[in-house]
């Protein structure tokens, strides 16, 4: 038990006031002679009862490294925090923990890590691949670094968990491994270099219609995933209109797009079942690889593309498209030296839709993101907002089934983007430059992935329908959860 602590179980008793005096009363009572380490925490014979009932609540207060943070940091830290892993030094030992309490303390109690940056106080919550910590997870490990980071019993401990091969791909433990893998062609990244964007296409060798259940994008390990910062893949193909898209929506998409876009803090994309993506014989993929250059020449890299199919003769009700929803608005981006700046489009949907997910895509600058929905009727709903945007981590908040947007035709999608251009900005490599639109992460951009499906009348209807019961039936007769 630190001091502080002991002071305050005192004080909640009543047997001391405050001061250095108290505090050294309080260490008195709690402490042994000449006791140190997990001693100084001990019942002793020579205490009271009430003695010994205060130690017993302050130990059960304090949270262990063993019993209360080892299982959290497994959880949600250990994937990236280890040997040639992203993140730039281990978190798997409680040394290793301890040596970075104060800082993990301060990065989770702002919410910077784990990289989960979405605004829990507002729209859906409800996400297949939440990552971030909750509240009470946050406040035991402040509570373990201000109490002093103990150790606590060794037979607390978690048992060890396994951690994914990188040089595999993370979706097989789901799918099994790809029917189909796409590599980009190989490239040289020379040690010292501006950024570069590769951009070839490359045959996928298919000679079958089939449609996608799910896709990941694999930079390789452990180099690509040094250098890599983003891949956009396009499929290529010979399409007559658009097969499976809504019967309202096809002036929305005249090709096939976008098939997938990855960013460093995202695996793949798998599509619910009643929906997917269409390749079809002779498709090709177009690469855009974006890659940083660290001080290392890197011979020879390649990104792979992963592509699971649904058995064949498998038609899934609606095609899904990646979309990328503008935020710069009329102005464009344009930020003046040292200021904050705020932009904003409007997308209409033609077509009855569900957004699959949420994904902002910002720079060095990026601040904080809100997707909200402007109904026909002249509701309006805020659906997802990230305010501690962090420009080296695109995760892409995936909504869970059940819970994503369903919208009709003519809703407008309101996109905001905030940008910081000060001094205040930890992130910014100059608060004296003015910023644009540009390529480089020193430049800017402002937009939104969202994967969308867009629907049939009556199947929207039909999916309002049954998510209206869900909603009835989990509320109960008193119309409360």
């Amino acid at each position: 038990m630190c001091h502080a602590q002991r002071l305050a179980a005192s004080r909640r008793l009543g047997w001391i006031g405050s001061g250095p005096a108290a505090l050294a009363a309080a260490s008195m009572l709690f402490a042994p002679a000449g006791a140190t380490g997990s001693a100084a925490v001990q019942a002793t014979p020579r205490q009271s009862a009430a003695e010994r009932a205060v130690v017993a609540v302050a130990l059960q207060e304090v949270p262990t490294y063993a019993r209360d943070v080892a299982p959290i940091v497994q959880e949600k830290c250990m994937e990236c925090h280890m040997e040639n892993s992203i993140a730039p030094f281990p978190l798997t030992t409680y040394d290793e923990v301890r040596r970075r309490a104060r800082a993990i303390r301060s990065r989770v109690e702002e919410r910077v890590m784990p990289p989960w940056h979405i605004n829990r106080t507002v729209g859906i919550q409800q996400f297949k691949n939440d990552r971030g910590l909750t509240d009470d997870q946050i406040e035991t490990i402040v509570r373990w670094v201000d109490g002093g980071a103990p150790f606590g019993d060794e037979t607390d401990l978690p048992e060890p968990r396994e951690f994914p091969d990188y040089s595999r791909f993370q979706l097989a433990k789901v799918f099994g491994e790809p029917d189909l893998v796409v590599k980009s062609e190989p490239y040289t990244l020379p040690a010292v270099t501006q950024d570069k964007w590769f951009r070839p296409v490359v045959e996928t060798g298919l000679t079958e219609e089939r449609w996608v259940r799910a896709i990941e994008v694999k930079p390789s390990f452990p180099d690509g995933r040094r250098i890599v910062h983003h891949v956009l893949t396009t499929l290529i193909q010979e399409e007559q209109g658009l097969t499976g898209l809504a019967s309202t929506a096809h002036d929305v998409q005249q090709s096939a797009g976008l098939f997938m876009e990855w960013a460093v803090g995202k695996v793949g994309e798998i599509f619910p079942e009643d929906a997917g993506k269409l390749m079809l014989p002779g498709a090709r993929i177009g690469w855009e690889v974006h890659m940083h250059a660290v001080g290392e020449e890197i011979v020879d890299d390649q990104a792979e593309l992963g592509i699971w199919f649904y058995p064949r003769g498998y038609v899934p009700r609606s095609r899904t498209v990646l979309r990328m929803f503008d935020a710069r608005g009329a102005s464009d981006i344009d930020i003046p030296p040292g200021e904050v700046a705020v932009t904003q489009d409007f997308h209409v949907l033609q077509a009855p839709a569900r957004l699959e997910n949420f994904q902002p895509h910002m720079h060095m600058r990026g601040k904080a993101m809100s997707l909200e929905a402007v109904y026909p009727d002249g509701r309006q709903e805020v659906l997802s907002v990230v305010d501690n945007f962090q420009w080296n981590w695109h995760n892409n908040y995936v909504y869970a089934d059940g819970y994503q947007p369903l919208l009709p035709a003519g809703t407008t999608l309101v996109i905001t983007a905030w940008h910081d251009n000060t001094a205040d900005n930890p992130n910014n490599p100059d608060p004296e430059q003015w910023v644009g639109w540009g390529d480089r992460t020193v430049d800017e951009m402002a937009h939104l992935w969202v994967d969308v499906t867009y629907l049939e009348q009556a199947e929207f209807e039909r999916l309002v329908a049954e998510r209206e019961a869900r909603t009835v039936s989990e509320s109960g007769p008193s119309g409360t959860r």
